[in-house]
């Protein structure tokens, strides 16, 4: 059962100049350390950031708070799973607000698209509802 959806669309080039103007302030408000440690190691490290900062508006909007309600940006980061798949991981706020959300008797499940061509960096956020496995004991 889908309980969840958002996508956001950004320019990589505002990421660009937000890191020229503002560098280290912007990157530690926003980011968590293992997203800053991914992005840093890229060749083009506004794209890898333009696209976490699309995965956490998307996630925001499929949680269906914004940056409100006790969500803030750090409480969600992009992860990839040992497959290479992208996921969110929550905490915080945004942990808080997903526990809220799914159903009793299932677990969310979150899923995350991730994609970039200059200038343009989108995410697309899918949380589903999974029903917990019924135990025969």
């Amino acid at each position: 059962m889908v309980i969840g959806l958002g996508n956001d669309l950004i320019d990589i080039r505002r990421i660009e100049k937000t890191l020229e103007r503002f560098g280290a302030r912007f990157i530690n408000r926003l980011y968590t350390e293992k997203e800053q440690a991914r992005s840093e190691r890229k060749h083009n490290r506004a794209a890898s950031y333009a696209k976490r900062f699309a995965a956490k508006e998307a996630c925001s909007k499929a949680l269906g708070t914004g940056f409100r309600k006790g969500v803030y940006w750090r409480d969600m980061g992009v992860s990839n799973l040992s497959s290479g798949k992208p996921t969110m991981v929550l905490t915080g706020g945004a942990l808080q607000r997903l526990q809220e959300i799914t159903p009793a008797g299932c677990s969310a499940q979150i899923d995350l698209t991730l994609t970039d061509d200059f200038p343009l960096a989108q995410a697309i956020v899918l949380i589903t509802a999974v029903p917990l496995a019924v135990s025969n004991n």
